[in-house]
């Protein structure tokens, strides 16, 4: 079992241009990435025809496309997959033509320690533009939504990727879930 120590050890290499760090780095990072992948997909209708491999996959062609990404470690690495395959999915979505409420959308399940509601589940167009709208309203607030949410980190990953502490991390995150729910509400 490979340690964090090493795994961020990589992710710097690679950030700082070593292509042989990446290589070491990606099946260190697969099984976690797909188990992110696997969770986003586990909200989805039975019907859909995009896989928690393709997702994986797709999200990560992105990032090793990118120039000049500077990860400072896992926690930052999978904030940054985490955004990319919502990024993936909604870009999916918008090129199946879903429409806002129709029958065939993305639904996500807002669900363990992330949740909003046990019973809740939004729609992925819906929860993309509220949460870019939070971003317009409040950049750190939609970041903490995308890193526990979308990427799985706990309030002391969320808050080390920051730079900030964990009890700003757990404020902000109270106040983004409630804000999105009204947000939605008020848009549906």
């Amino acid at each position: 079992m490979t340690s964090p120590h090493e795994i961020t050890e990589l992710i710097v290499a690679w950030s700082a241009g070593d292509p042989n760090a990446l290589e070491k780095l990606t099946p260190l990072v697969y099984d976690e990435l797909h188990r992110l992948a696997k969770r986003y997909m586990a909200g989805e209708r039975g019907h859909h025809t995009l896989q928690p491999t393709a997702l994986v996959n797709e999200a990560y062609a992105r990032l090793i496309d990118w120039k000049n990404v500077h990860l400072q470690n896992r926690a930052h690495f999978v904030g940054t997959a985490a955004k990319l395959m919502r990024r993936v999915l909604v870009d999916y979505a918008r090129s199946r033509g879903y429409d806002k409420r129709g029958g065939t959308a993305f639904k996500i399940t807002l669900y363990d320690a992330l949740l909003i509601s046990k019973e809740q589940s939004v729609e992925l167009l819906d929860l993309d533009r509220a949460l870019s709208r939070l971003e317009q309203l409040d950049g750190r607030k939609s970041k903490v939504v995308e890193l526990r949410f979308f990427g799985g980190l706990t309030l002391n990953e969320t808050a080390e990727v920051l730079g900030v502490s964990p009890n700003t991390v757990s404020n902000d995150w109270s106040f983004a879930k409630t804000w999105l729910l009204r947000e939605m509400k008020q848009n549906s």
